[in-house]
């Protein structure tokens, strides 16, 4: 790109990881900064920090008070995805910055993998794939429970956790659900605590955001609610849930087994949890599929358009 053609574009700084294609589609629109790690983004900001007109990061690489005022033509912040939990989104807002995030973008593909994860644990399907592999034939192995007709409680009803209830009602599973506040129009049973959610659970799903609010929301005392015969599936935020409480219990058999797509301390699931036979773990991909991404990008593209023109945006927070 020539620098009368940049010119003519809003510079955007890019705080994440994209793909070669990503990167592409949106230099048709801005002129992009691309500074996905620490030391890229340091420089990007102390060096062009006064012409960025937008941030596109997530919830996890997030973006600091600081930064932002090291960016004074700030116009738009953006989450790619739904987490917004490391933006200074208050300070953000003192400035007159706007706030946009992908909510709801993905969250069939998120509401899929959380059922994929739920049906793996209890169905114990990596376990009996290795086994099968290894020569082992169903005599030698334990039975494991029907899905179908079980309770399910989702914890954050949101876009995602009311897709997940869809999917639950097709395996005939009774719903129940805990959120800040109940849900008008919902056909599922509201619970005003994670505990008395866990509770009446059979299988539990963490769907809730994250950040300082939810940290550690499922404790020790919620996992031993759910119980020997239950299951937790975690499709938010590694933040929600106690690490170690989760090893403990699992590895004690006070819970029956879990599935993560998320973790404390990513990129690396924790080792505490790793060598543990009775939970399933994928790499933090409940949100990604390559149209998810397309519409991801086409979202925020549409969301920095809007903003620059003066409109209302199409997922602002």
């Amino acid at each position: 790109m020539n620098a009368a053609a940049a010119a003519d574009k809003s510079r955007l700084l890019v705080l994440i990881a994209l793909t070669d294609n990503d990167r592409a589609v949106l230099a048709r629109h801005f002129d992009v900064l691309y500074a996905p790690d620490a030391a890229q983004r340091a420089a990007a900001v102390a060096q062009h920090g006064d012409t960025v007109r937008a941030v596109l990061t997530n919830g996890t690489t997030g973006l600091t008070a600081d930064e932002i005022d090291a960016m004074p033509a700030l116009e738009l912040a953006a989450a790619l995805g739904a987490g917004v939990e490391n933006i200074a989104l208050d300070h953000a807002r003192s400035r007159g910055i706007a706030l946009c995030n992908g909510a709801g973008v993905n969250a069939d593909c998120v509401a899929d993998h959380a059922m994929a994860l739920l049906l793996a644990a209890v169905r114990a399907v990596p376990q009996y794939d290795a086994a099968c592999r290894a020569g082992v034939w169903r005599d030698a192995l334990p039975m494991r429970p029907t899905l179908t007709g079980r309770r399910l409680g989702i914890v954050g009803f949101g876009h995602i956790g009311a897709k997940i209830a869809r999917r639950a009602a097709a395996f005939d599973m009774s719903i129940g659900y805990h959120n800040r506040t109940p849900r008008d129009g919902v056909n599922a049973r509201y619970f005003d605590s994670t505990f008395a959610l866990a509770q009446w659970s059979d299988c539990l799903v963490i769907a809730t955001p994250g950040g300082a609010q939810t940290k550690h929301l499922v404790d020790r005392a919620v996992l031993d609610a759910i119980g020997p015969e239950g299951f937790l599936v975690n499709v938010s935020r590694g933040s929600v849930v106690d690490t170690a409480a989760l090893a403990a219990a699992l590895t004690e058999g006070t819970l029956g087994g879990a599935g993560l797509d998320v973790y404390e301390g990513e990129p690396a699931p924790p080792q505490a949890l790793v060598a543990l036979q009775n939970i399933v773990l994928t790499p933090h991909v409940a949100g990604t599929s390559p149209d998810v991404r397309d519409a991801t990008v086409r979202n925020f593209i549409d969301n920095a358009m809007r903003c620059f023109a003066g409109e209302a945006l199409l997922t602002p927070l």
